[in-house]
């Protein structure tokens, strides 16, 4: 089989729809399957996938396990040779799968692939692209200064060499999975997608950026304007700088962690403002 699409779904029904009705043309021609792993919604996902989209295979779990759980539970099921990390608030165009995998056939290094991520006003998501988050690029995203962590520098038009590979759309190697190992599931949401793009580059492989396009609705299938949401998001960011940058000095590491504080501070005096009408 050539490929796996694997959504993790939580509470976004209609948007899960719009992603599968994309994603079954996209595949037209391609040996593929789809997985949907449902995350204890407590919309009718489920149903509707079951009823509606029998083709695919439907894992329903019985708790919200994450998203790099949920994701490994669906990979591990998977023989094809490339699996897609794909989310739920996403449209694919028709000829983005076929050209995404012909590059990486053609390119035997390239574990792993992302692709022109659009707004629903038509504009490019910076995030398309992305630099490792290391304290120094790190400090300047925190201090507004984005441009490398963006790697604004590359064209939009020609496939490019990058460091990050957004988890919105995440087209693997199976062959690099294997020796890298599957989604760390010390994150439960957000900071995945860095350290499994960390992980392959240490592990030899390369990361892309190719210019086929998807929309990416962004944030539909998250809520981010709650207490939980600040946690889980800047906790990540704390997981993925311990786990790779703990053996910095702390002239480095302090900063840094301050830094993320800092902002999760900002957060969530903002999220207190905006309940309180202030």
């Amino acid at each position: 089989m050539k490929l796996s699409v694997v959504i993790v779904s939580y509470n976004v029904r209609s948007y899960l729809e719009q992603c599968l009705q994309s994603v079954q043309k996209a595949l037209e021609g391609i040996e593929g399957e789809v997985f949907v792993v449902d995350n204890h919604s407590d919309d009718d996902s489920v149903v509707t996938v079951r009823e509606k989209y029998p083709w695919v295979r439907l894992i329903e779990n019985q708790e919200n396990l994450g998203f790099s759980k949920a994701n490994n539970q669906a990979i591990r099921q998977s023989q094809a040779e490339y699996v897609l990390l794909l989310n739920p608030d996403t449209v694919v165009a028709e000829d983005t799968l076929r050209g995404v995998l012909t590059f990486m056939d053609e390119h035997p290094k390239a574990g792993g692939a992302g692709v022109m991520m659009c707004y629903e006003d038509g504009s490019r998501a910076p995030e398309s692209r992305r630099a490792l988050p290391t304290p120094w690029v790190a400090a300047l995203k925190m201090l507004g200064f984005t441009k490398r962590y963006y790697m604004s520098h590359l064209p939009w038009d020609q496939p490019c060499r990058i460091e990050v590979i957004s988890g919105a759309f995440c087209l693997l190697r199976h062959e690099a999975l294997k020796t890298i190992g599957l989604l760390d599931e010390d994150f439960f949401m957000y900071g995945e997608d860095i350290d499994l793009s960390y992980r392959l580059l240490k592990g030899g492989w390369e990361n892309w950026y190719l210019p086929y396009s998807i929309i990416h609705y962004k944030g539909k299938s998250t809520q981010k304007s709650d207490y939980r949401y600040v946690h889980v998001f800047y906790q990540a960011m704390l997981i993925f700088f311990q786990k790779h940058y703990s053996h910095l000095s702390m002239v480095y590491t302090v900063p840094v962690k301050m830094a993320i504080y800092f902002r999760a501070f900002i957060a969530l005096t903002d999220i207190l403002r905006k309940k309180l009408h202030l």
